[in-house]
């Protein structure tokens, strides 16, 4: 059986020890570069490989720009989210002042404030005063007929007098 890597039996095979000592003492070889051989490439594995290079680039710049959108639809979505809270603290202002105003066109607060503010008072029996009416109607009926010309222009004016 060859030493070739793969074993065709179920059974390992044995390792056979290297007793050889000079091993040990054998110094390693520095191999120095070899200029290396220009290998020719193919115009077919040219455009090949930039074909590939191009759809690489493309894929980096689709990738980029979906996550690019994505970002602007989190900032959106956060703007959205603080102007909605703003509207709800605006509309719960806005509810707590239509309590207050309504607190405050209560009569009996206004009637407080009109006492204590402006030291106003009840009106007495003795501060009325009755006034009698006589029942006569004082609508005046209207004797003069009340003509109302409208502005005409010189020539309408001259038509008129021309027709009369």
């Amino acid at each position: 059986m060859a030493k070739s890597g793969y074993q065709y039996t179920t059974s390992p095979r044995k390792l056979e020890p290297d007793y050889r000592k000079d091993k040990q003492k054998r110094k390693i070889k520095v191999v120095e570069d070899l200029p290396r051989q220009r290998v020719a490439i193919s115009k077919e594995q040219k455009s090949k490989q930039i074909k590939i290079t191009l759809f690489v680039i493309a894929i980096f710049g689709i990738l980029l720009t979906i996550s690019y959108r994505n970002s602007q639809i989190d900032e959106k979505f956060a703007e959205m989210k603080t102007l909605e809270q703003e509207l709800a603290s605006l509309q719960k202002e806005n509810e707590q002042t239509r309590v207050s105003i309504e607190n405050g066109l209560n009569l009996n607060n206004i009637e407080k404030l009109a006492k204590e503010k402006l030291g106003m008072q009840k009106l007495t029996n003795r501060q009325t005063i009755y006034v009698s009416l006589p029942k006569k109607d004082y609508v005046e009926s209207a004797s003069e007929k009340i003509v109302i010309e409208d502005d005409k222009n010189w020539f309408e004016k001259l038509i008129d007098k021309i027709f009369k």
